[in-house]
């Protein structure tokens, strides 16, 4: 054979002349040098001599296992993809190559355009390498420096060059998404789809013709031929987003589909071959729901092949400063810069964050909404549950979310609600009793409180009426000060940012002169 290397060399490991001599034209057709072994033995001397682009073995042969082989090809030659041929209906062999470092898998009989297809994938494994020498690596999706984030991220490189189904697992906000594109853009099929879908966001009558598509006239209203996510991400990766919240009944179709790499329309009557590279991902337990008869065992074992999992941001505050740098300069404008005061990082690095990086953003926009000229403070942050250091004397805290509204400060004050509750009502002037506690201005130096009136009929709509009585109140601090904000602001006890975002949330106008 001629030993310049003018194309890729693929070496073939299978004792059955037959398929062997298949699979030697299929691939001297796509342009490919082929080499030829029916054992172990001529395969490990071959492996000796040549450098191989890509290795396909028969999992049996006469002196061993092709597992054999795919684990000395993963210790010895990193960058040689090794794939495997099962036999048909054999998928746990598969599993079980794959979990030992296999690149990817075709099963008996072997389907050519599926061959094609995955030698193709395994090719663009090491062919970039040349074309980007020049070119920077792009930034990773994964902020950090920390040694748990480094760890994670060599990880993801490692995982990038097979393409065995890989489950991503971490709490919810920890960034599963920006992992599994960070395996995609890492991969073979960077230059290919990623279609990531919400599986509990799909309602389950639609589910069949979401993933696999439909034909025209299937059904009343398919009024066109539609692809599924299947077919909209061939070539690509599919990233099966919350998937232990696919009904039972779907699981068996997905679990086909994966396994046999091919689908079939709703209305049609030929499956089509798919392929994609599954990635899936939940903040649930997934053993404990197949446990329970909520999640097919044989659908795990399919998606589970290599597990990642992602710290939550409690394990990583490292990185906090990293994170909320890249967040800040995405909340900034051209004309205002955002950025932190002085001890906000502290006081970000004695929280928790049980939403994890979500609720760091989260928490960061609303702050942004309190904050004065762009400059956050840590009386800005309204941490739930945490301690806030240098609080000044009769500040007061941002309002906080009240099912989805924002209460008025003077409601967040526990003494002013026992002077309600103490206070008598009448005729619609409140008066205080003999027994009312002291006003909150008596606890809290600069700070007076109004009493609250006791209602004879509470509210049915709670968040309603909070929103009506801080309006009212804005809106008489505004005809105080002639609707000069500046001086209501300061009237209120907030900043004029603050002021503004209320008056913008409750549709407050400033009347026209």
């Amino acid at each position: 054979m001629n030993t310049a290397r003018s194309s890729p060399r693929v070496l073939v490991v299978d004792d059955e002349a037959d398929l062997r001599e298949l699979l030697e034209i299929t691939l001297l057709k796509m342009g490919l040098d082929v080499d030829s072994a029916e054992n172990l033995a001529q395969a490990r001397a071959l492996l000796a001599q040549h450098e191989y682009a890509l290795v396909l073995t028969d999992m049996r042969l006469p002196d061993g296992l092709g597992l054999e082989l795919v684990r000395e090809v993963s210790a010895a030659f990193r960058n040689t993809p090794i794939a495997v041929v099962t036999a048909y209906g054999s998928t746990d062999n598969a599993v079980v190559a794959l979990k030992a470092g296999a690149f990817d898998y075709i099963s008996k009989p072997v389907a050519l355009d599926q061959l094609r297809l995955m030698v193709q994938s395994a090719l663009r494994l090491n062919a970039p390498a040349s074309e980007t020498h020049s070119a920077p690596a792009p930034p990773s999706r994964l902020r950090g420096e920390s040694a748990v984030i480094q760890a994670l991220r060599a990880q993801i490189a490692r995982l990038a060059r097979s393409m065995a189904p890989i489950a991503i697992t971490g709490e919810s906000g920890s960034g599963k998404e920006l992992a599994a594109r960070e395996v995609h853009a890492l991969g073979s099929r960077a230059s290919k789809p990623f279609i990531a879908v919400n599986c509990g966001a799909i309602p389950e009558a639609l589910m069949e013709a979401e993933f696999f598509g439909y034909r025209k006239g299937a059904f009343t209203g398919a009024s066109d031929e539609r692809d599924g996510f299947f077919q909209a991400a061939n070539g690509g990766t599919l990233m099966l987003d919350e998937v232990a919240d696919l009904p039972l009944a779907m699981q068996v179709k997905l679990l086909r589909a994966i396994q046999e790499r091919r689908v079939r329309k709703i209305g049609a009557t030929v499956e089509e071959p798919v392929d994609v590279r599954i990635i899936s991902a939940t903040h649930k337990n997934l053993e404990k729901l197949v446990d329970e008869g909520h999640f097919r065992q044989d659908l795990f074992y399919r998606l589970n092949v290599i597990e990642l999992a992602l710290p939550p941001l409690r394990e990583r505050l490292d990185d906090l400063g990293v994170l909320t740098d890249a967040i800040l300069e995405r909340l900034g404008t051209f004309d205002q810069k955002v950025r932190l005061g002085p001890g906000v990082l502290e006081a970000l690095r004695g929280y928790s964050f049980p939403g994890n990086v979500r609720e760091l953003e989260n928490i960061l926009e609303r702050a942004l909404a309190f904050a004065n000229d762009g400059v956050i403070e840590v009386r800005d942050l309204a941490l739930k549950g945490a301690k806030l250091a240098d609080t000044p004397p009769g500040y007061v805290p941002p309002p906080q979310d009240v099912e989805g509204m924002d209460a008025p400060a003077w409601v967040k004050s526990p003494q002013a609600a026992a002077a309600a509750i103490t206070a008598t009502y009448d005729g619609g002037n409140t008066i205080n009793s003999t027994n009312a506690m002291p006003s909150p201005a008596a606890d809290v130096p600069h700070v007076q409180m109004p009493p609250l009136p006791v209602l004879d009929i509470l509210p049915s709509n709670l968040p309603e009426y909070l929103a009506m009585v801080e309006r009212e109140i804005i809106l008489r601090a505004l005809a105080q000060t002639q609707y000069n904000r500046t001086q209501a602001a300061s009237l209120l006890g907030i900043s004029f940012r603050q002021l503004r975002y209320q008056m913008q949330k409750l549709n407050i106008q400033e009347p026209e002169s």
